[in-house]
């Protein structure tokens, strides 16, 4: 038990003595403690030692207010105007619980005190020193400074504990995981104890790879990802060992790219912007094929390619060999561009021979519409 708390036992138990020598220690270590000062002050006066009681009623009642703390002050100018009371400094008493009342109308002795005073009043003369108000509000006595730290009275720092040492994970144990932000994918190797100096880490444009030698064991650990999900910015990738785990930043190449995995090609979600320069088995989870291009039709059986077709009608001469209409066609579809010769096919076969179109811009992203002649009526076989 400290020294304050044996002084509020032994203020209970009615040993003032005792008291007014713990709350004593007590202020040796913690001179502004408001509270001491009170209790001590509660002490001497129930030794009838009023002066002492009144120095330590102003003191407190001067720490309370550098503290601003209303009870505090309330409680030592209520102490301090009872020790003006008994020193038959009656006016003064009396101007001092006129302050109590101020700052607390219900403290519950104010009135007995208040009307002791009243009485003493009444009987000394008009002229007596008594009736003198000579004090004010916050009293002018020095406040004591804390005890300057000696040899003897400086504390001992104890010296902070070392650190325990990081055991190191078992290869077998060390585990991984991984989350992503819009711009970087973070690796996070869970391995406690990896000897900082020596852990390798490679970035290529495609793959990862980890290595480092597990200490207090002959194992070593290695963690490889070959393909990555995406490609990645080796220039801004990098790592960082801790004490509990290896991090690593992987800087994605495209922005926006989200990685489901790893390792691996699959569908991935981007930005309209990104679209360009992601590659297309990455976008579409398909691998790429060399085919041409397929446009819109209407066909039950399926997309065509008009470029197929245009080149394999224009190998087929008994086709357009004959008359003079197939020997044009031929001349025209000959001295045709790519594009147009597709135009023409798509245009030709679409609308049943009746329109023939060599604006590709015009009739490649729709199907075309059969156009016979006036007074007659196209039909489907």
């Amino acid at each position: 038990m400290d020294a304050a708390r044996k002084g509020e036992a032994a203020l209970s138990a009615s040993n003032y003595e005792e008291a007014i020598q713990h709350f004593t220690d007590a202020l040796k270590s913690n001179p502004a403690a408001v509270k001491y000062y009170i209790n001590r002050a509660t002490a001497y006066q129930r030794t009838q030692k009023y002066q002492e009681a009144l120095v330590d009623a102003e003191i407190a009642v001067v720490l309370a207010h550098k503290r601003a703390t209303r009870e505090l002050i309330k409680d030592a100018q209520f102490r301090r105007a009872q020790q003006l009371f008994f020193l038959e400094r009656y006016a003064d008493a009396e101007y001092v619980l006129e302050i109590v009342r101020k700052l607390d109308e219900k403290e519950k002795t104010l009135p007995i005190w208040s009307m002791k005073v009243a009485k003493k009043l009444q009987d000394i003369p008009e002229d007596d020193e008594r009736r003198k108000v000579t004090v004010k509000n916050v009293p002018d006595v020095e406040v004591p400074s804390a005890p300057k730290e000696t040899a003897t009275t400086k504390r001992t720092e104890t010296p902070a504990a070392a650190p325990k040492p990081v055991v190191p994970t078992p290869a077998n144990k060390i585990k991984d995981d991984w989350y992503q932000s819009n711009d970087t994918v973070t690796v996070n190797i869970l391995a406690k104890g990896a000897p900082k100096d020596k852990v390798t880490v490679d970035f290529d444009k495609d793959s990862l790879s980890v290595s480092f030698p597990v200490e207090d064991s002959s194992a070593e650990y290695s963690f490889n990802v070959d393909p990555l999900y995406a490609p990645i910015d080796p220039t801004q990738s990098k790592f960082r060992v801790t004490p509990n785990k290896i991090e690593i930043t992987l800087k994605k190449a495209v922005q926006g790219v989200k990685w489901h995995k790893l390792e691996g090609d699959r569908t991935v979600e981007a930005t309209e912007s990104s679209k360009d320069t992601i590659p297309h088995h990455i976008l579409s989870g398909k691998p790429a094929q060399d085919s041409g291009p397929a446009y819109p039709t209407s066909s039950k059986s399926g997309v065509k390619n008009w470029d197929k077709l245009a080149a394999e009608d224009l190998d087929d001469k008994d086709e357009i060999e004959g008359d003079e209409t197939s020997h044009f066609f031929k001349k025209l579809y000959s001295g045709a561009t790519s594009e147009q010769q597709r135009a023409m096919m798509k245009s030709y076969q679409e609308s049943g021979g009746t329109v023939l179109s060599t604006d590709w811009n015009n009739v490649g992203s729709k199907t075309v519409v059969p156009e016979p002649p006036e007074g007659m009526e196209a039909r489907k076989y």
